[in-house]
């Protein structure tokens, strides 16, 4: 059964991002090494914060629509609230040519 992760990515002058994918640590790795020319390679938004997992796409997407709908300050007291140190979800070493390992949630 295929997951859909709704993430959030930030840089390190806290610029966020909002994103969807089936493929979360290949995505991360895109982001980080730039391969896709646009928002995130523009403003070095390579640091995953946060991200839910879905089963049923439809409400993946919803999320997604939702969580991009609010305003930043919401986003960050979700981020702080689950992320409270905040860590990055993923280590810089992640890729997805180089590392396949359980699941990028610790505990």
């Amino acid at each position: 059964m295929d997951q859909y992760i709704v993430y959030i990515l930030a840089s390190r002058s806290r610029v966020l991002y909002v994103g969807i994918t089936s493929k979360l640590k290949e995505r991360v790795w895109q982001h980080r090494t730039k391969v896709i020319r646009g928002f995130t390679a523009k403003y070095n938004v390579e640091r995953l914060v946060h991200f839910e997992t879905f089963n049923d796409p439809f409400r993946a997407i919803e999320r997604e629509k939702q969580l991009k709908g609010w305003r930043r300050s919401r986003k960050i007291e979700l981020i702080e609230a689950a992320n409270p140190h905040g860590a990055t979800c993923t280590k810089k070493s992640d890729s997805p040519r180089r590392h396949r390992g359980p699941s990028l949630r610790s505990g």
